[in-house]
């Protein structure tokens, strides 16, 4: 499964207002702001989706919340998945999409805000892990992961950055599994050792700075009064 248009009417069908539909949704994934939350990421996603739909009670339905959960990324906002999921319950009916099926979609889509999907979630787990793959990445990959999450909230001052990056790693950290799917358990020491050296240096005190590095990534919830980049 990939980006490409064969891929995108294999999932809703062929004809002109699906793949002007599919023509939008990758142009709004080629914006030139998105330094990680772009095609490489969506890309990723789908590939891993389409490795484990076995998993999933409804992979179609994984795989199109895949197009949507980050369809609209503006990183001075706040509500990116309830409008991304809004874009989705309107563009996906007349593709000929079942109610079921939408508001099965709209509610992924909204459950990427959270990371925390319900324990027998299949649909939710799925995607969820997908998302969340990059944290496991090795550590060069990682770090080119974090800088580009820093290039897309460069306007955050660093000091605001770094109070609510700290907030959401501590938050990552205290769950019980980052990783929901039996096949990720392996990775799940991995993406912890990720998060803890990031932890480490962007408490107070650091030698690091608030620039560009292996200190910063993004971050999912707002420091105070100011909206702050997602966890994935």
């Amino acid at each position: 499964m990939s980006v490409d248009v064969a891929d995108w009417t294999s999932l809703v069908g062929q004809g002109r207002e699906s793949v002007d539909t599919w023509a939008r949704l990758l142009k709004r994934w080629s914006e030139e702001h998105r330094r990680y939350h772009g095609v490489g990421h969506l890309s990723a996603m789908l590939l891993f989706i389409n490795e484990f739909a076995d998993h999933a009670e409804d992979p179609d339905a994984v795989r199109l919340a895949a197009w949507y959960h980050d369809a609209i990324y503006d990183p001075r906002a706040g509500d990116n998945e309830d409008r991304s999921a809004v874009l989705a319950e309107s563009e996906l009916p007349p593709l000929g999409q079942s109610g079921e099926r939408v508001a099965e979609v709209v509610r992924l889509v909204r459950l990427t805000a959270e990371h925390d999907p319900a324990e027998g979630d299949r649909n939710g787990e799925l995607l969820n892990d997908a998302d969340l793959l990059v944290l496991a990445s090795p550590p060069e990959a990682y770090v080119a992961y974090v800088n580009a999450i820093r290039e897309e909230y460069m306007h955050v001052p660093d000091d605001d950055f770094r109070a609510g990056r700290v907030a959401v790693l501590d938050g990552l950290l205290a769950t019980p599994r980052l990783y929901r799917l039996e096949a990720l358990t392996p990775l799940e020491a991995a993406a912890r050792r990720n998060l803890t050296a990031e932890l480490i240096l962007l408490r107070p005190g650091s030698t690091e700075g608030g620039q560009p590095g292996a200190a910063e990534a993004d971050a999912d919830q707002p420091a105070e009064g100011r909206p702050e980049p997602p966890a994935r």
